[in-house]
């Protein structure tokens, strides 16, 4: 695990000394992401740099070094992530005629020998892992850049013409001379949509995120190439629905434990400390169940609590902890110390992202970082097994819209926009003894608000983006913003035959990689601990599109399947209960503690002079939220996490070393 950087630029040809110190400095912004070791290679004739700092995970010798160099001297490259099956591979490139001699045990050197052996694109294919790289090919004087399949690890590209740079993260870009850093309106509109900036856009004019599962070749003469894919999520959908699994329930789940098993297994090849996140959930249960089953020793497990009870799922995790036999480590954290975090999202996040999560993703990483250097997750269980509130009624919502008609859906949204959220809040409350387990919801009055909002839907993008959108309409408040974009423009997706698969497609090529796996590798890499996930293995995700949805979705509850693998391990009554989320109390922090930070944050005259918010109705907002007349928590929350961003943003052009503070804290406590 590691940062890498880069550039290839044309105004530093035969330039050695300035094209080794501008790479030196782009890493160094990375320092978080590796504190291990640090590396630069340089070509002065091909005006080609390459930098990286080193989290060292397999092969802590020297061995393992980058920028690292092909046994014929053809490739060098910078690479962050893991590649799982290495050592298959290694064993394969090690026979025969052309059998690679390796120097040490590090899964970089097998990348190199896969490309000399089989050239990149046929390498990435047969790579299962999770991956960012720049790799320089001497023959053809070419860099190619690509990424894992479902974008685990981050990988950004600036381009003008005369000078192609890329890093793991805005602020390694950032760093060079020759970097724009011009806001682009239009992805500041997407980012309201959607609480991030979603691939290929990023926050910043002319330059973009390499989507997941693509691969991009530039030269000297032609830095306007585009990425080209080298896997297809939508051709695995298409090739599933074509061929869907015939078998039955129990053969199913016996062919998910089998791949979920191996998925884990080969997931804990590590020479550092292992662990793993646990909050008590369906997803992190059954990633820590598999670990202590293949496990010698009582694996490290870590969760975070609140003492705010409708945000805590520490007891629950404490309770599969204990039935497993895990060696587990919990933290009970007080609101003061939550939001102690707050002040560092920018850096950490490095552009506009306003997942509220994000808080306790922070503190478990801390926390884990303490103990181990690795930490596997539960993420991805949602996207592929139906876990979402949106898949498990999505089909059903759907009929009901399509029954009425468009003037009755507005009466009946009117109808529950007459009672304020939390009025909605105190009568779920009320009625929860005689509620049952499936219907019972975490913020009841939100939600609803969500469905009046949803009913005049026309088609399943418009349904999808209104679910997962906090502004709906960006324009209302943005300034100067001629047209507000949004993904599904133009968008001939064609039908799965469900709304419940198309929103789990949806989720899986956006919200997953531009929100979940961001929040993750920020917040892991922020201490310089490598999060791995398990439930992403690409066969794994193959297998479970080829399941029919009622092996996904049952009974309006979502990962049936993955609960019937699960209850091999843990008790059915541990984890069968409803979906909490990983969430802070937002709505009562603006009202309190936050409530001085925030006002600064939306001053009249700061909105008026940045000049990408009308004031007027963001200050409404801030008025009705602190009243309690309405609940703005998630728009509110957008704002203020790009005003806080474009505070940081402004500091310092050229950021050398960002993570002065928390970080390096928890670096020198582990």
């Amino acid at each position: 695990m590691c940062g890498i950087s880069g550039f290839l630029d044309l105004n530093y040809l035969n330039s050695a000394s300035e094209l080794r110190s501008i790479a030196m400095r782009m890493a160094d912004t990375l320092r978080h992401r590796g504190p291990n070791d640090a590396g630069v290679w340089a070509d002065a004739e091909a005006g080609i740099a390459l930098s990286m700092r080193r989290l060292a995970i397999l092969d802590l010798s020297a061995a393992g070094h980058q920028p690292m160099e092909s046994r014929s001297g053809r490739y060098i490259i910078v690479f962050n992530g893991e590649i799982y099956n290495h050592d298959d591979l290694r064993s394969e490139l090690s026979k025969g005629a052309q059998a690679y001699s390796f120097r040490g045990r590090s899964d970089t050197e097998v990348m190199l020998a896969a490309f000399e052996r089989w050239g990149v694109e046929q390498s990435v294919i047969r790579f299962n892992g999770m991956f960012a790289f720049a790799v320089w090919d001497r023959h053809d004087r070419s860099l190619t850049l690509g990424r894992d399949r479902f974008g685990e690890k981050p990988l950004y590209y600036f381009s003008n013409g005369r000078q192609f740079i890329f890093g793991s993260e805005l602020k390694a870009l950032r760093a060079h001379p020759g970097f724009s850093n011009e806001v682009d309106s239009g992805a500041v509109a997407l980012f309201l949509r959607y609480s991030c900036v979603p691939a290929p856009y990023s926050i910043y004019r002319n330059t973009s995120k390499l989507p997941p599962a693509t691969l991009l070749k530039v030269t000297a003469g032609n830095f306007s190439a585009d990425p080209r894919a080298y896997w297809s999520l939508r051709e695995v959908v298409n090739a599933a629905v074509a061929d869907p699994l015939k078998c039955g329930e129990q053969e199913a789940v016996e062919r998910l434990d089998s791949l979920l098993r191996d998925a884990v297994q080969i997931r804990m090849r590590s020479d550092v400390p292992l662990g793993a996140f646990l909050s008590g959930g369906i997803d992190s249960s059954t990633v820590v169940s598999l670990m202590q089953a293949q496990s010698n020793s009582r694996v490290k497990t870590f969760s975070i609590g609140s003492h705010d009870q409708e945000f805590d799922e520490a007891n629950e995790a404490s309770k599969i902890a204990r039935h497993l036999g895990t060696e587990h480590t919990e933290l009970y954290v007080t609101s003061d110390e939550a939001m102690s975090v707050i002040p560092l999202l920018p850096r950490i996040y490095d552009e506009p992202f306003a997942d509220s999560s994000q808080v306790p993703t922070i503190l478990v990483s801390q926390l884990a970082r303490e103990h181990v250097t690795v930490s596997l997750s539960g993420d991805g269980g949602d996207e592929l097994f139906g876990g979402y509130s949106r898949h498990a009624w999505g089909d059903t919502l759907s009929r009901r819209l399509d029954r009425l008609p468009l003037f009755l859906r507005g009466v009946v949204a009117a109808g529950i926009r007459k009672v304020p959220p939390d009025n909605w809040d105190s009568l779920f409350r009320g009625c929860k003894p005689v509620t049952p387990v499936r219907w019972q919801q975490r913020m009841p009055g939100y939600k609803l608000h969500r469905l009046a909002s949803i009913l005049e839907s026309r088609d399943v993008h418009t349904l999808y983006e209104k679910l997962v959108s906090h502004w709906l309409d960006p324009l209302t408040i943005l300034s100067g913003v001629p047209d507000a974009p949004t993904l599904f423009a133009g968008n001939n997706h064609q039908r799965l035959g469900h709304v419940a698969e198309d929103m789990m497609y949806l989720d899986a090529v956006g919200y997953l990689p531009d929100d979940i796996l961001v929040k993750l590798d920020r917040a892991t890499m922020a201490f310089g601990l490598e999060g791995r996930v398990p439930l992403l293995d690409h066969r794994v995700a193959e297998f479970a599109w080829r399941l029919p949805l009622n092996m996904r979705i049952r009974e309006r509850q979502g990962k049936w399947i993955l609960r019937q693998a699960l209850y091999r391990y843990v008790p059915r009554e541990m984890v069968d209960r409803p979906k909490s989320g990983f969430g802070v109390p937002l709505a009562s922090w603006l009202r309190g503690p936050l409530r001085d930070w925030a006002e600064s944050l939306l001053e009249e005259s700061r909105l008026r002079q940045d000049g990408y918010f009308s004031h007027a109705p963001i200050l409404s907002m801030w008025r009705e939220h602190l009243s309690g007349k309405a609940n703005w928590e998630y728009h509110l929350w957008d704002v203020l996490m790009f005003q806080a961003w474009l505070d940081e943003s402004r500091k310092s052009d050229n950021p050398s070393v960002p993570f002065e503070g928390i970080a390096d804290v928890a670096l020198e406590r582990a």
